[in-house]
């Protein structure tokens, strides 16, 4: 990993950098994916639990609607509590730093493990609920602040493949809790509680280690005008002694964040300078979680048996949809920094539209070609992969890239808040498209992919290899368009590419 981080004009080391982001990503963003994944075995468990509880203590027989009913509330409410987590990330960055919040966001996981091993003895599903809540805190603060640490803390040419390192450990954690979940290991009826508080393991991992490592220099710098800190930082992370250029960008931003407080995600809305990045992030944040990556998990199950598996075997056939995904980051994180963001994220889009019309087709056609459920099962892998190879990776860079320090935070607030509403949302509303639309249920996902490529080909700058400063000159083209061009600043766009030997995955 090492010998394939270095520059060639950099002779320092960067495996501190690369300890720091796996320090972080374990009992970060790994959590997410890890409590989607993890849902899935103890499904029919968790809703016999539910109704022997109604039973014992009231003597009454739940329909199975109620239990469905239920069952949906204690999986959905991790989205209400990720949109709490996403609103006080940027509080809590700001106050603390962007190190000390990860530590502290482990006190949510913590009491959620806690919650959910004991809920089975204390016969009570409503510890579930609670623990559902806790965990999605967990996750929407550390989706917010992570990817903001992991930008302010790598060199310029490596910051979008460390950002995208969140994607990685989100991926990664599906993988794990699809491997973690089957029936062998703790997906099975005695188990099930157990398999609900594994996720205290990853945490535990992060208080460990996360300690050793540095605060983010710019929030050092910036923040908390601590200038001996953040040279102490740099030297840290990058294994040598700070190049003047770095420090100069990051000495830049101070100054034009001098005076100024962090601002509040209502009054980025009003103001001008920046009223097209945080149309972008919106759009963005959105468009990640309403193109249908997450129901065509939910839908692999009917199509791997309308193929003929047997339910026995879907299960491990679904760890095939994580690992897609998972394989699609890594990829993503290897053309980064080389093609750019603005061309996998269309491109990823353009994909999955063209995927989602031969899935649609595929679905019309199973009933009457006999291998048409083939082609549904390849629809699926592909999907996800094009969702894995864009989407994915390069929406949770943005806005470290397209903001300042000072509406950092609340850019992270806002995109986290999309996400986390459009979650939810999507829960609710996909089995509908089910039941109303049929095989068409996914065309309109293939609407909003097409959108969403026009919009980032029409819209959103190129922002690799640029300094912040002419990312933002760029932006003040669309947000001032038709005044005079004198009335904004005109830097010149600089772009250098990372000098790495054969890549910049970590």
């Amino acid at each position: 990993l090492y010998n394939m981080y270095v520059g060639a004009e950099k002779k320092g080391n960067d495996l501190n950098l690369i300890l720091m982001v796996t320090s972080c990503a374990i009992g970060g963003t790994l959590q997410y994916g890890y409590n989607l994944a993890i849902m899935n075995a103890p499904t029919i468990f968790i809703q016999n639990f539910v109704n022997e509880t109604f039973r014992e203590r009231w003597d009454v027989q739940l329909e199975d609607y109620q239990v469905t009913l239920v069952w949906t509330c204690i999986v959905s409410i991790y989205s209400l509590g990720g949109l709490a987590g996403a609103l006080i990330a940027g509080p809590m960055s700001i106050t603390f730093g962007r190190k000390k919040t990860m530590l502290l966001n482990n006190i949510f996981l913590m009491l959620s493990s806690l919650l959910a091993l004991t809920s089975r003895a204390a016969k009570s599903f409503e510890m579930i609920i609670i623990s559902r809540v806790l965990v999605g805190i967990n996750a929407g603060i550390s989706m917010n602040v992570q990817p903001m640490y992991f930008g302010e803390s790598a060199p310029k040419h490596l910051r979008g493949a460390a950002s995208l390192s969140s994607a990685i450990f989100t991926s990664f954690g599906v993988v794990l809790g699809q491997v973690v979940g089957l029936r062998e290991i703790l997906g099975s009826e005695p188990c099930w509680q157990f398999l609900l508080a594994s996720n205290a393991i990853p945490g535990f991992i992060q208080l460990l280690t996360l300690p050793w490592f540095p605060e983010s220099p710019r929030y050092l710098l910036i923040d908390r005008g601590d200038k001996e800190a953040c040279i102490n930082a740099l030297q840290r992370l990058r294994g040598c002694e700070v190049q003047q250029s770095e420090l100069d960008e990051i000495l830049q931003e101070q100054t034009e964040a001098e005076g100024l407080r962090p601002s509040r995600p209502w009054e980025l809305f009003g103001d001008q300078n920046v009223r097209w990045q945080v149309i972008s992030i919106i759009t963005i944040s959105s468009a990640m979680q309403l193109c249908g990556n997450d129901s065509i998990y939910f839908y692999a199950y009917y199509v791997f048996k309308a193929a003929g598996i047997s339910p026995d075997m879907i299960q491990y056939i679904t760890i095939c949809t994580g690992t897609c995904e998972f394989t699609a980051c890594i990829i993503c994180n290897l053309l980064i920094e080389r093609q750019g963001r603005k061309i996998l994220l269309m491109g990823g889009y353009i994909f999955m539209t063209v995927w989602a019309i031969v899935f649609t087709i595929a679905l019309c056609f199973e009933h009457k070609v006999e291998w048409m459920p083939y082609l549904s099962m390849g629809c699926i892998f592909t999907y996800i992969l094009s969702f894995g190879m864009g989407p994915a990776g390069v929406t949770g860079v943005l806005p470290t890239e397209i903001f300042s320090q000072t509406a950092r935070p609340a850019a992270y607030m806002i995109a986290g808040s999309m996400m986390w509403i459009n979650l939810f949302i999507m829960g609710m509303v996909f089995p509908f498209l089910v039941s109303e639309l049929g095989e068409f249920c996914f065309v309109p996902f293939a609407a909003i992919c097409l959108l969403s490529a026009v919009f980032v080909g029409l819209v959103l700058p190129e922002t690799k290899g640029k300094t912040l400063s002419a990312i933002a000159s760029e932006f003040h083209k669309l947000n001032y368009r038709g005044l005079d061009k004198q009335s904004f600043p005109t830097t010149p766009a600089q772009y250098q590419l990372g000098k790495v030997c054969h890549s910049t995955a970590l």
